[in-house]
């Protein structure tokens, strides 16, 4: 049978170039530059919207995000201070944005090193749910929906288990916090700029749309009671510090520094200081510095148009792509892209492409960008998930060394800490990529993936369900039994759990080895088919979606067209059922899986 995570071959449907006469060769090579071109401009606006719609979430909830890092009581807890990170990174879509918050509060002493670490894993989980909803424009095809959703979540499950092991060792053992600490305090670090490369480019077009004042939110999270009631986005971009002579009362006369500038009126005393007084001098030039709007509704202005235009961008560019890359070309490529080196040498091929996606993502300083970018590449069958992979772990290394130079650009007196806090997240992803790649026995995320993808292909709602309920159910959960206390979170935590590791291991060794189980738990035949399969479940959506569509009057057709369409639904209703039945097993190991994976990691 044909495997479906087979890179499928792109056909060239038109003319063959040596077919061509002179004037189609040269019509076909304006036509390849002119789509080139266009491409790059559709990458561009990709881009700018990605940064639009974080401007976007942080308008929106980035007061949110500012109380929610006031609250110091409970960023105590280890498990809540990482579901803090997950969430506060969710709402303002920026893993840079949210971290810079934890540096920052833990520059100004709010925050211990220790409390941050959490925190820092969460933003590494939160920054991953938005090449997963990129994803979800390439539903179309179960094909390439199945490669593209598999390619997105690889970077999900890597950044899940490496916080299942190391969130655990780091609250055993400091390791994280002391070996960055002893890197630290062992080299003579000066502070630095941080360089500006893509956002070179991208700026005109952002900055003449919105620009933020990123302190504000930093305020907030401070405790700053001024900040609280300050506009997000920025109104004045060149100030000036002015310092003038100004009347300022004091306690009594003993205060007077210098008797011909002090005087007593009534009951004050007044005395002539220099005082620091800041002037606006130039507003900025974007669309929203006049409109008279609150946060809230220029943030939701933003994500409607943000979405739209990602949305379109990726559309287009898939399609591009298509047309693009096909025969000799698409070969070319795929060929470069995923050819492993000659023996020996075939395991260096996926530490370049970690180099590469590392390199990559400094460039363009997001790794959102950059997993965004390839998804689309995997759905078309032009990256297999095998490659995707490194280039996703690469992406994860690019990202923390922008961090670690905008750390470097951190006042002396506040280098130290900042820098640590960076290179925590550094060795973070390190880490991870040290327990989850070199073997290749434990490149569980490939295979946790794939699952994801085929069960997302069959039951293509299943992938709406996978992204509310790990980025968004179970963080609010763990968050909520937080806030009860420790005695609460462990009460309901860890017989779940422990639950969930026994239901595992019984799928495991079902598949491996049944004759270690007693022959009522050799298969779940004994459970009712909604326990252990998504097809009745399937159906009730089918069913909810289709009066849903009959209610808005999308169910119009032709009755052989509705026939058609009912006999096609029961043979795929049929197929599934009869997979169900015949290897329940699998299906229940993998739905039970994500749970834990879901839940541990939160």
């Amino acid at each position: 049978s044909e495997d479906p995570w087979d890179l499928p071959e792109l056909k060239d449907t038109g003319v063959p170039w040596s077919a061509l006469d002179t004037k189609g060769k040269v019509l076909r090579v304006l036509v390849s530059v002119l789509k080139f071109i266009i491409l790059l401009g559709l990458l561009y606006m990709f881009i700018c919207s990605l940064d639009i719609l974080s401007s976007a979430f942080q308008l929106v909830g980035g007061r949110a995000a500012g109380d929610i890092f006031q609250e110091n009581s409970i960023l105590s807890n280890p498990l809540a201070g990482l579901v803090i990170g997950v969430l506060v990174t969710l709402l303002v879509q920026s893993s840079s944005t949210s971290s810079s918050i934890v540096v920052s509060m833990v520059s100004s002493g709010i925050l211990t090193v220790q409390v941050a670490v959490p925190i820092i894993m969460g933003t590494n989980i939160g920054t991953s749910v938005t090449n997963t909803l990129v994803a979800m424009t390439q539903a179309g095809d179960r094909s390439t929906f199945r490669r593209a959703f598999a390619g997105a979540t690889v970077h999900d499950f890597f950044n899940w288990l490496s916080v299942l092991v190391l969130l655990p060792l780091e609250v055993a053992s400091g390791y994280l916090y002391r070996v960055t600490k002893l890197i630290i305090e062992s080299f003579q670090i000066e502070s630095g700029e941080a360089p500006d490369l893509l956002n070179v480019i991208t700026d005109v077009l952002t900055e003449a749309i919105i620009q933020l004042d990123e302190s504000v939110i930093g305020g907030i999270a401070s405790g700053d009671s001024d900040a609280r009631n300050k506009s997000m986005i920025k109104i004045w971009c060149q100030t000036a510090n002015e310092t003038i002579l100004q009347n300022v009362t004091v306690p009594g006369v003993e205060n007077c520094t210098f008797p011909t500038l002090c005087w007593v009126e009534g009951n004050n005393t007044v005395i002539v200081k220099n005082v620091s007084v800041m002037s606006n001098i130039k507003k900025c030039n974007h669309l929203f510095v006049n409109v008279n709007l609150p946060d809230l509704a220029v943030g939701l202005i933003l994500l409607a148009l943000s979405l739209l235009v990602l949305c379109s961008c990726l559309v287009c560019i898939v399609k591009l792509l298509n047309s693009m890359l096909k025969g000799q070309v698409a070969s070319v490529i795929k060929k470069i892209l995923n050819t492993d080196f000659p023996f020996p040498f075939g395991w260096v091929t996926g530490y370049i492409a970690i180099v590469v996606g590392a390199g990559m993502t400094f460039i363009v300083q997001s790794s959102s960008v950059f997993t965004s970018a390839i998804t689309p590449l995997v759905g078309i069958g032009v990256i297999s998930i095998e490659r995707a992979y490194p280039l996703s772990l690469g992406s994860n290394i690019g990202t923390t060394t922008t961090a670690i130079l905008a750390a470097m650009a951190s006042p002396g007196d506040r280098l130290a800490n900042a820098l640590q806090i960076a290179l925590v997240h550094f060795l973070f992803n390190i880490s991870g990529i040290i327990l989850w790649y070199p073997i290749p026995f434990t490149r569980f995320p490939i295979r946790m993936s794939k699952s994801l993808g085929n069960i997302t292909a069959s039951y293509r709602w299943f992938a709406a369900v996978y992204i509310i309920l790990c980025f968004f159910v179970l963080p609010l959960l763990v968050f909520s039994l937080s806030l009860a206390g420790w005695q609460v979170l462990v009460g309901v935590g860890v017989p779940l759990v422990v639950m969930l590791i026994i239901v595992v291991v019984i799928n495991v060794l079902q598949k491996r080895k049944p004759g270690f189980l007693p022959a009522g738990l050799r298969s779940w035949d004994f459970l009712p088919l909604w326990a252990h399969s998504l097809d009745p479940w399937d159906k009730v959506v089918v069913a909810f979606t289709a009066k849903c569509c009959c209610c808005c009057k999308c169910c119009q057709g032709s009755n052989d067209d509705q026939g058609h369409e009912e006999q096609e639904s029961v043979e795929q209703s049929t197929e599934m059922q009869k997979a169900a039945y015949d290897n329940p097993p699998h299906l229940s190991s993998f739905f039970f899986f994500l749970f834990i994976f879901c839940v541990s990691g939160t």
